[in-house]
């Protein structure tokens, strides 16, 4: 899977998730009969965040993106869909194009940053592992601290 389709993969599931919260917060608040829409959809939507945000990093890193870019690429899952146009524009600015840079045979890596994207080209099995538990573990978390509308009362 090259970086492109990683990151357009998870833009668009990013999006997909929006519409799930937002119908949930519809039905909980406007229509006002359930509120299963939003328990379901908002840990949909928190898992997707997680991995967007470590495939955008991940991505970032690989192609060499300045802060700007990649800081915009992060705070767009935090307003609906904008993980969408930011896709589209990095793909249009050739941001997204070509291979795993640090992959064997590729590019020496430099850097605490790149040795451990290399280490993870390298070990994809374990690294998805290692991923999905992390990820899992800060999901756990987030929902053992409930809704965040509840994290400050």
């Amino acid at each position: 899977m090259s970086p492109r389709t990683l990151f357009r993969t998870f833009a668009f599931a990013e999006a997909v998730t929006w519409t799930i919260l937002l119908i949930g917060l519809f039905l909980k608040y406007v229509t006002q009969t359930t509120d299963l829409g939003v328990r379901m959809g908002g840990g949909v939507h928190g898992f997707v965040f997680l991995c967007y945000g470590a495939v955008t990093c991940f991505t970032w890193i690989n192609q060499k993106w300045p802060a700007r870019t990649g800081a915009l690429a992060l705070v767009a899952t935090v307003i609906p869909y904008a993980t969408v146009p930011v896709e589209r524009s990095l793909d249009r600015k050739g941001l997204l194009d070509g291979g795993w840079r640090l992959a064997k045979g590729g590019e020496p890596p430099r850097g605490v940053l790149e040795k451990a994207q290399a280490w993870v080209l390298g070990n994809p099995v374990m690294a998805v592992v290692i991923a999905v538990a992390g990820v899992a573990a800060v999901f756990s978390f987030l929902l053992f601290m409930g809704p965040p509308d509840t994290w400050f009362a």
